[in-house]
């Protein structure tokens, strides 16, 4: 983020040190806390010390901790922490857009209004359609809730299945994910970035999809494998997608993903929502107050499953 947080309630409880990623190595040994303002560099891996002096706690301004579960720092004592909770609401009213403008078929109204052309079209309906959502976090639990309300029936997956979930009813297992696909109006991969859901969204997954469906990724880049799908929209199925995050990012300007047919490119901005950074700096000075009066951070990251327990 170009931006530097606002951290007023720490002055003079703190002594804060703002460093560019150049500096970080000769900073990090002397830091108790570390707080990874911009979630999109990979300084703290390059920089993380060696044996001997480190923070005892780093949170990321991100709900993703993929960036920071390099093994140095898995294995470290170190607590990890993220911004969960931040972006669930905007990141649920973003896919709900995009499921209503792929439905109504927005950019073609755009497209035409552009060429000055009246052409009569009939859309779909969303009430009654069918949505998998691929994570049981808060961010895709938030998802289904928001899709309920235009009457969407969305099944949630997680890495494990349960019949009683209170918020969503039924929790799909993660390897149950194939015979759920087909049946699907829409695919929305709102995961972690694991050993396990890396490159999960690939030819066989897109081949079983629906030829009228639309697949969203506002998870990671690392979840699909893009070039299988480019493939699979030239094919026709999915017959639309949308993706939010890309394997590399910022997207090179020469990438075959800016003219992949019914793509929707977005620049990693689902979650971000006007005062977010605000947002962001308070749910950090919180989690300060409650580790400086000896208490455990909230949304402390399991660094085995890569996100926080309970999710």
């Amino acid at each position: 983020m170009s931006t530097s947080p606002r951290l007023d309630r720490l002055a003079g409880r703190a002594d804060i040190t703002r460093v560019e990623a150049a500096e970080l190595a000769g900073a990090l040994p002397g830091a108790d806390v570390l707080l990874v303002w911009d979630f999109t560099s990979d300084a703290v891996r390059r920089c993380w010390p060696g044996p001997g002096p480190r923070p005892g706690w780093v949170h990321t301004a991100s709900a993703g901790v993929d960036r920071l579960l390099f093994p140095e720092l898995v294995e470290s004592d170190t607590v990890v922490t993220n911004a969960r909770g931040v972006f669930d609401g905007p990141i649920a009213e973003y896919v709900a857009g995009l499921v209503l403008a792929v439905a109504k078929d927005l950019p073609g109204t755009w497209r035409r209004q552009r060429e000055h052309r009246w052409e009569h079209r009939e859309t779909r309906r969303v009430a009654g359609t069918r949505a998998v959502v691929v994570g049981s976090g808060p961010i895709g639990r938030r998802i289904a809730r928001v899709l309920g309300a235009l009457e969407v029936h969305a099944e949630v997956v997680g890495r494990r299945g349960r019949e009683d979930d209170p918020e969503v009813g039924r929790i799909h297992a993660a390897d149950t994910l194939p015979d759920l696909l087909p049946g699907a109006d829409w695919v929305i991969c709102a995961a972690p970035l694991t050993d396990a859901t890396r490159g999960m969204f690939d030819a066989a997954a897109f081949a079983r999809m629906r030829p009228g469906s639309c697949f969203v990724n506002i998870g990671r880049g690392g979840h699909v494998v893009e070039e299988d799908l480019i493939a699979a929209l030239r094919s026709g199925r999915p017959a639309a997608a949308a993706l939010d995050v890309f394997a590399k990012e910022p997207l090179p300007p020469d990438s075959p993903l800016w003219d992949a047919p019914g793509l929707l490119v977005s620049p990693h901005m689902s979650g971000d929502t006007l005062g977010w950074h605000e947002d962001l700096a308070d749910r950090f000075q919180d989690a300060f107050e409650l580790w400086v009066a000896g208490g455990t951070p909230p949304n402390t990251v399991d660094k085995r499953l890569g996100y926080p327990s309970g999710s």
